[in-house]
């Protein structure tokens, strides 16, 4: 009686119930290897996405260190005045006027310049006259991610309900 029952569970665990035929496990461990291959391959390029995005994020903060905010700046000036006017304090490598969606101007500009020590001897030229205007000249400040005018509370937007005003009345019945 005991051989029946062994009988009949080692030909349960060899034909499944489905009929698809089983599995070895010589086949079970190289997918298993297979796996853990790719898993390992995962992890070796997560970590090297990481690492650049930590240079880039250091880059960022050295392109930062380096440039400055020049607010007020006339519509009419170019990239060449603006440079023309910071060229005493040191050597420029980029100037970025910011432009609107249709190309018009927005009044102002960030200047990168080749050494961070060259923003202090910028940052002299606040509130001189450039095109007939005072400039406002600051250290560009980095963005803090989440930190805008959405997503700080509640502000700004319709709400719900509170005070109507006496000037209304109550509500009243209106069917159309």
């Amino acid at each position: 009686m005991s051989d029946q029952v062994q009988e009949g569970t080692a030909a349960a665990v060899e034909t499944p119930t489905n009929g698809a035929p089983s599995a070895t496990n010589s086949e079970l461990e190289a997918k298993l290897a297979q796996l853990n291959e790719e898993a390992r391959k995962l992890e070796e390029m997560q970590a090297e996405l990481s690492k650049e995005q930590e240079e880039i994020q250091e880059s960022k903060e050295d392109v930062d260190s380096r440039s400055i905010y020049i607010g007020n700046v006339e519509y009419a000036a170019t990239a060449e005045d603006l440079s023309k006017h910071f060229k005493p304090c040191g050597t420029i490598n980029r100037v970025n006027i910011m432009m609107d969606k249709w190309g018009s101007p927005k009044g102002y500009a960030y200047i990168e310049f080749a050494e961070p020590e060259i923003v202090a001897h910028a940052l002299l030229l606040n509130e001189s006259e450039f095109f007939g205007r005072q400039i406002k000249v600051l250290p560009k400040r980095a963005n803090i991610p989440g930190f805008n005018a959405r997503g700080r509370g509640r502000g700004r937007g319709r709400g719900r309900g509170g005070y109507r005003g006496a000037y209304r009345g109550r509500g009243r019945y209106n069917p159309y």
